[in-house]
């Protein structure tokens, strides 16, 4: 879910024509679906030009998530973790994937350094442009050294990579 805070900037002289135009484009290219969703669409904007020089508003969008690209990430982590020897629950392997592709908070420590926190990646809390970035990020660290001797301590340099890149071309990465 993208958040999107807005601020009125210092007034700025529009004329009526211009005024025109701007109703024309942004209710002419995109509009609310039936009618009460034209209503609330300019109402929105009604209420966004109204708002007084360093006045805020928030808001929330949400895109819906493609069904198969998310199954396919997920048949493709199961892969992962059922040639891998250093995990023994989907859980904790899924959180190393996570931090190791970035996809986590940090948080101060009770002692003074940082820990990870992963996030989700839930259909209501990720986006469609969100899941394949964390996908991307993810395939790239498990294309990492440290993530193929995490994984596989016994193997060779080469041979980990062999055995990634094997799991990664059966799903077309």
């Amino acid at each position: 879910m993208a958040e999107i805070t807005l601020v009125r900037q210092e007034p700025v002289q529009i004329t009526e024509a211009d005024k025109a135009v701007a109703r024309r484009v942004i209710f002419g290219i995109v509009d609310g679906l039936g009618e009460r969703g034209k209503k609330q669409w300019r109402r929105l904007w009604n209420n966004i030009l109204r708002l007084e020089p360093g006045e805020m508003v928030e808001l929330k969008t949400h895109q819906a998530r493609v069904g198969w690209y998310h199954r396919k990430h997920m048949a493709m982590e199961q892969a992962v973790f059922e040639s891998q020897e250093r995990f023994e629950n989907f859980a904790g392997f899924r959180d190393w994937l996570k931090v190791g592709a970035g996809h986590c908070q940090w948080y101060p420590g009770p002692k003074g350094g940082v820990f990870p926190v992963p996030d989700s990646t839930s259909y209501a809390k990720l986006e469609q442009g969100a899941m394949e970035q964390f996908h991307h990020d993810a395939v790239e660290f498990l294309r990492t050294e440290h993530a193929g001797k995490t994984l596989w301590r016994h193997l060779s340099p080469v041979d980990r990579i062999t055995m990634i890149e094997t799991i990664l071309q059966g799903f077309n990465e």
